[in-house]
């Protein structure tokens, strides 16, 4: 975008004057604007020192928390000293793997805490972390990630990164006071063909992108059946009470990274809402449940499927959809439009303007199926080519493994993260601001800018060899 701003941009639309002016009054009007005055320095582009051996506690030892310990326990340089969860079975599990895996020669005196449900608390202050993992109900992961950092942690934590607005601040305040780096595990950003896509669009193959659609559409119902212990014990409830896009990261992580939102050229600015009829889980409760059992006696407000348009700063438009109820295939969409071309996933496919030689004429026809080969030849990423075979048995598909490794390769070599702070922020505030515009008949709601203006010099991610 690099001859493309928000001057060009207004001049040739049909952008009127009041329009513009009303848009000014509108971010004058809404609360989401009051910034709190930070006492810290900006982090986009911030590089911790360097750590010879990451010393790794975590919190939560669910079915990710465990992931990511097994995982991290197999990295050279990382030793896990600390683990917490709810239950002692868990911790015992997960300190036995992390022994095995370590072969007797790291990972021997883990410490373990469970029981009360501030027991990660005891363990920050005992044992100082050089790095937590938190991987908890939603509602934990701000407060678990600010202590982590007040502890002299580096925090990484499982989407989204918050669960409000209020919350969101008092994480960029934190990262900025402590100099501590809070990343929102994003692991889709990972994957083949969204890093492929990365850098196709750095490389200017699809030209100006001008929008963009993500989604998570995924059925889980199943869930409903974990009522005491597991996901479905507490996100069953979120489902219920909750508004708007409850779950916007797995999609939007990777095409605003495309665009390089919050990021020199161009940022998030406003965004509108709307839902469906909340009926599936309902119908589902009372297919499944007694009816005087607990999932029949809530009361599903929030829509099965949710629609946002988000606007950007210079104009740009990206569709974001949320549904964990409907009976539909699986698909985040992923699709990044420019001027010379579209690229798109579910399944994964690409339209070139002029087409591809030996795989298409021209973009009227998707380049897709055995022909992908030829661009995965071409434009597969640096860093999958390079990681792939270490991570790709690691979870799926191998994006997890390469953002773990990722992690702990930036901690030991004093690197900038891939995914900073803010971005955490600004891809998890989709879902307050989603239920403030549904309440609101979806009017327009503004993004808080978590950068404080700094976005304009943070360079956008470069392609990683």
């Amino acid at each position: 975008m690099k001859n493309y701003n928000r001057r060009t941009f207004i001049k040739t639309t049909t952008m009127s004057a009041a329009a513009l002016t009303a848009a000014s009054t509108l971010a004058s009007c809404s609360d989401n604007n009051i910034e709190p005055i930070s006492k810290g320095k900006y982090m986009g582009g911030f590089s911790a020192p360097k750590l010879d051996s990451v010393r790794i506690a975590f919190i939560g030892l669910g079915a990710r928390g465990s992931g990511h310990l097994r995982s991290l326990a197999s990295l050279e340089g990382v030793e896990i000293v600390a683990i917490s969860d709810l239950y002692e079975d868990s911790c015992k599990k997960s300190s036995k793997v992390a022994s095995e895996i370590g072969k007797g020669e790291r990972h021997n005196n883990i410490a373990q805490y469970w029981g009360e449900e501030n027991k990660w608390k005891l363990m920050l202050e005992e044992i100082k972390p050089d790095a937590v993992f938190i991987s908890t109900n939603w509602n934990n992961h701000a407060p678990m990630a600010i202590k982590s950092m007040e502890s002299g942690a580096h925090a990484f934590v499982e989407v989204p990164i918050a669960v409000s607005l209020k919350e969101m601040w008092e994480i960029v305040n934190t990262s900025e006071k402590t100099r501590k780096h809070c990343m929102m595990m994003e692991n889709v950003n990972y994957g083949r063909d969204e890093l492929m896509y990365l850098n196709m669009c750095r490389k200017g193959v699809i030209g100006e992108l001008i929008h963009a659609e993500a989604a998570y559409i995924h059925e889980l119902r199943f869930q409903m059946s974990q009522e005491e212990r597991g996901t479905g014990s507490w996100r069953t409830t979120h489902y219920a009470t909750g508004n708007g896009n409850l779950y916007p990261t797995h999609g939007l992580g990777p095409v605003a990274q495309y665009m390089n939102l919050g990021r020199t050229d161009d940022s998030f600015k406003s965004i509108v809402s709307y839902s469906s009829p909340g009926r599936g889980r309902e119908l589902y409760a009372k297919k499944n449940y007694s009816l005087d059992h607990k999932w029949n006696k809530l009361n599903y407000l929030n829509g099965d499927i949710n629609t946002s348009i988000i606007k950007t700063d210079i104009g740009r438009t990206v569709m974001v959809q949320w549904d964990e109820t409907s009976p539909r295939p699986y698909t985040r969409h992923n699709l990044i439009q420019g001027t010379k071309g579209t690229l798109a996933g579910f399944p994964t496919r690409v339209a070139l303007e002029g087409g591809f030689e030996g795989a298409s004429k021209d973009h009227h026809s998707w380049i897709q199926g055995d022909k992908l080969e030829m661009l995965y030849e071409k434009y597969d990423h640096p860093l999958y080519k390079r990681l792939n075979q270490e991570t790709k048995n690691s979870g799926h598909g191998g994006m997890d493994g390469i953002m773990r490794y990722r992690i702990i390769e930036c901690l030991k070599n004093g690197l900038a993260l891939d995914q900073n702070v803010y971005e955490g922020c600004f891809w998890s505030a989709v879902t307050p601001l989603s239920g403030e515009s549904i309440l609101e008949g979806g009017m327009p709601q503004q993004f808080p800018d978590f950068t404080r203006g700094n976005w304009t010099k943070t360079k956008p991610l470069q392609i990683i060899t």
